[in-house]
């Protein structure tokens, strides 16, 4: 199918995919990153990327506008004390490095096996979230009156989850939230501060992975071909990233990200895991029966 002119209406779709994007960011501490993968597998045919290409794009897509989306919702939350920075500066080296080596390893996988990556992940990770006992039935501001820097997990432990959490984001084009929040919930931090401290992670997780994703994409790739029928990429894809959609999305996201984190703050956090779940396992079965 031809890409659309830079006037179509059709543009118009990343912006508001990013409005969706940047309430789950500051609701869930996603970055949107799961929904923004199975929104993009369907519009990116409609904007000229091949069939070829099209799961890999998306994450990498997902992925370079999680940097727009984790960055205001991580700023809304930082307003209201629920970063963790103690623990964000001990995550953050192996979320870089993770990232890094996930997104390099990626790049080479065919689609069908990233696709079915991301499904089972999301299935395993509603399962997690929604079940009883889990650390999510706190309300989310059941610690805040507590110092933050008394309830934030700290060592190297954190930096070797941190490598874990970064790889299997890259490979699935996330945010990290879906991993991030469930440890620190484990760890005794309220639902609210995980939340936030997640969406800051996801800056680190976006900017690693997607670096991989546009510079560590095979040779053919970077000459703006793809398949062994040498298929075209369209304009503005830098290696696997689609620049204007990601910019689309994050323009959305910084609108929306802050309408998120206040209902964050208001929702018991049993209420965010359950809705976290449904979310998960709704994506997860499109992403195996597509």
């Amino acid at each position: 199918m031809p890409e659309p002119s830079w006037f179509d209406l059709q543009w118009l779709a990343f912006p508001l995919l990013g409005l969706i994007a940047g309430v789950l960011a500051g609701l869930l501490g996603i970055g949107g990153g799961i929904v923004l993968v199975a929104a993009l597998v369907a519009l990116l045919p409609l904007f000229g990327v091949p069939a070829e290409a099209v799961m890999h794009v998306a994450l990498a897509t997902s992925l370079a506008s999680i940097i727009v989306t984790a960055s205001a919702s991580a700023n809304a939350h930082r307003k209201r004390g629920s970063v963790l920075w103690p623990t964000l500066a001990w995550l953050a080296p192996g979320l870089v490095l993770g990232g890094l080596v996930g997104g390099r390893v990626a790049v080479h996988l065919p689609g069908g096996t990233l696709a079915a990556l991301v499904g089972i992940f999301c299935l395993l990770m509603a399962l997690r979230m929604a079940w009883p006992g889990s650390g999510s039935d706190a309300a989310p501001g059941a610690a805040v009156s507590t110092p933050a820097h008394a309830l934030a997990p700290r060592g190297a432990w954190m930096s070797a989850a941190g490598a874990g959490i970064g790889a299997v984001s890259a490979l699935v084009g996330i945010g990290g939230g879906s991993l991030t929040v469930p440890l620190l919930l484990a760890r005794g931090v309220a639902m609210v501060r995980a939340v936030g401290t997640s969406s800051a992670c996801g800056v680190v997780i976006g900017l690693a992975s997607a670096t991989a994703y546009a510079l560590g994409a095979p040779p053919e790739v970077a000459a703006g071909t793809v398949g062994s029928a040498a298929a075209a990429l369209p304009g503005g894809v830098v290696g696997f990233v689609h620049v204007p959609a990601a910019l689309g999305i994050g323009l959305g996201a910084l609108v929306a990200a802050p309408w998120g984190v206040r209902l964050a703050h208001r929702i018991s956090g049993r209420a965010l895991a359950l809705a976290f779940a449904a979310m998960l396992a709704a994506v997860g079965l499109a992403l195996l029966l597509r």
